[in-house]
């Protein structure tokens, strides 16, 4: 127990060291305020560096929705996820965890998504024509309605409302588990060598579609790896002066970090250049289905001239949403694997931005609005699930700002782009072998960020190269003979085959099935499990252990809330922390 309160102490010293020398180089912390002109550029700029997940994952999506090249359709499916995403951000720095975090797409419930779309009962009757009379095929021809039709539109209206449905009951589990704090307790067996699996096999899961479309033209996709290459990680210290701007006590020459800042922006749009380029010049053929075909930047004009310029996106706009039990458990989990991603989001969040570890209450409080943020995406209809981005947490670390009024903006730009139109309709006709492109750096990145947890556990250890090994191996395996045998589960009901499918069809889940027993039914110390090294997140539970936690109170009515006494029965409060240390030292 003395050696605990060690650890404890001595990682309570190195937290108060990092918020100091955090507060003293920002240039402005959670709670100032910026001029209202840099809070906008500030906060556009967030927008940009989450442009490249929040487009992406729609457009890889509608392919398995079986939307086909029906890209006014995708283009309003992006316009919703702008607005609903810029509605939970706005949520979630206002009433959630108040730091400055952006909400967008998730990664984890997409592969859910996949996993629950590729089952032969939503095998998509296009694909499947095309995979049999070629890509020049037409649908009229073999029985089926043209692509944008009202028949077509059912046809894909009925597999995202299937989502939805699964969504909307899923977001109920997560609002529970916020609101009743049960994450605490889950969090005492969930170390790195659980989280690794679960988040490596997202990206890894996904390699072949980034292929099928890099295949396409592969010069183009790999021109724009190169260059999201060459400006992420070989220009980072190149720095164009823009503004000045400071507080009270100084005032700072702003430099833009321009190829660190936006990377894929400046590559899709060098790359879309090039493909425009090898169009006029006549490079590109113009015959569908041939190689190099889909990089030419005129077969998706029609997108800009046919979308609305405003559209108001709104619940129930696909039809009302059907729930199966197999499709909730299967989005279930991806919902409770974004869950444990954003909670590391937090605490990184929190300490680049010069604000304390956050608490108990406002990380249940967090949970609780990012499932009703996840509730809004499967009302409105996104087709997928919502969770913090990480990326975002970067660049307050590049731009010195961590003001949570920053992002509060940056929401209400991400709602207003979410109106327009055509602005979805820009990115809907970006060439597919440039997307394909960013598929492969974008799902090669989330498979390091996976890896990266191994940092905390001893990897001299024979048991935890097993557990490694084998999650990783069977996360991988399974899914894949899953897929090649869909008939193979056989229980008599098939409520619980599809539910068996679609749970063993998915490898985020099954990598972190198996971590999860194999860590904590092999004997291992704490250390060696990498258990110590996340400590930190518990050792927050009092609220004036570095500095007083108001940076997480609910704005204009915290202090009148304290007041009330029935609130200590509820862990997202500030009071229920107070009771919760009264009892231990009543009880000591």
């Amino acid at each position: 127990m003395d050696d605990k309160q060690g650890v404890v102490n001595s990682e309570l010293n190195r937290e108060r060291n990092t918020y100091s020398r955090t507060n003293s180089v920002l240039l402005y912390t959670v709670q100032e305020s910026p001029p209202w002109y840099l809070c906008i550029l500030i906060g556009f700029q967030h927008l940009l560096t989450a442009l490249g997940s929040l487009i992406s994952l729609p457009i890889l999506l509608s392919k398995f929705y079986c939307m086909d090249n029906d890209y006014v359709a995708l283009s309003e499916i992006l316009c919703t996820v702008f607005f609903v995403s810029g509605i939970v951000t706005f949520m979630q720095t206002t009433f959630g965890i108040r730091l400055p975090i952006l909400q967008g797409t998730s990664i984890s419930v997409l592969t859910s998504v996949i996993s629950i779309l590729s089952h032969p009962q939503w095998k998509c009757p296009y694909t499947e024509a095309r995979n049999k009379y070629g890509e020049n095929v037409t649908f009229t021809d073999a029985g089926l309605p043209a692509v944008g039709s009202p028949e077509h539109q059912e046809i894909w209206h009925k597999r995202i409302r299937e989502i939805q449905g699964a969504l909307i009951v899923a977001s109920l589990f997560q609002m529970v588990i916020g609101f009743t704090g049960v994450m605490g307790f889950v969090l005492r067996y969930i170390g790195p060598l659980v989280i690794t699996p679960t988040v490596t096999l997202v990206g890894l899961s996904l390699f072949r579609t980034g292929v099928e479309m890099a295949s396409q033209q592969w010069w183009i996709a790999l021109m724009t790896i190169l260059l999201i290459t060459i400006f992420s990680q070989y220009f980072t210290n190149a720095k164009m002066p823009c503004f000045s701007c400071g507080n009270e006590n100084s005032e700072t020459r702003f430099k833009l970090p321009l190829f660190t800042l936006f990377p894929v922006m400046l590559a899709t749009l060098i790359s879309w250049g090039v493909c425009a380029v090898l169009t006029a010049a006549g490079a590109l053929s113009e015959n569908p289905g041939e190689w190099g075909y889909a990089a030419r930047i005129d077969i998706r004009l029609h997108v800009l001239r046919n979308a609305k310029f405003f559209r108001f996106p709104y619940p129930g706009q696909w039809g009302l949403p059907t729930v199966t039990v197999a499709s909730v458990f299967g989005v279930l989990a991806g919902v409770l694997a974004a869950m444990f991603k954003s909670i590391g989001d937090y605490y990184a969040c929190a300490n680049v931005s010069g604000a304390p570890p956050p608490p108990a209450y406002a990380i249940n409080r967090a949970i609780l609005v990012e499932g009703l943020g996840n509730l809004l995406a499967g009302l409105w209809g996104t087709g997928q699930g919502t969770s913090s981005f990480s990326q975002n947490i970067g660049v307050i670390g590049i731009t010195k700002v961590g003001s949570r009024l920053v992002f509060q903006v940056a929401a209400c730009i991400m709602i207003a782009l979410g109106c327009l139109g055509k602005f979805g309709a820009v990115f809907a006709s970006i060439p597919e072998p440039i997307v394909g492109g960013l598929f492969m750096v974008t799902f090669g990145m989330i498979t390091g960020v996976g890896l990266s947890n191994l940092q905390h556990v001893d990897l001299n250890s024979p048991r935890n190269i097993f557990i490694v090994g084998v999650s990783l191996f069977l996360g991988l395996s399974i899914p894949v003979w899953m897929k090649e045998n869909p008939n193979a589960i056989n229980t008599g009901s098939e409520v619980a085959d599809q539910i068996l499918s679609v749970l063993l069809g998915t490898n985020m889940l099954v990598g972190a099935l198996v971590a999860f027993v194999l860590d904590n039914t092999i004997q291992g110390t704490l250390e060696e499990r990498g258990i110590i090294a996340l400590l930190r997140k518990d050792i927050t539970t009092t609220e004036t252990q570095i500095t007083k936690q108001n940076v997480y109170w609910l704005p204009f009515i915290q202090e009148r809330l304290n007041n009330i006494s029935t609130l200590r029965y509820f862990p997202i409060c500030p009071s229920f922390l107070k009771a919760r240390e009264n009892k231990a030292q009543t009880s000591n």
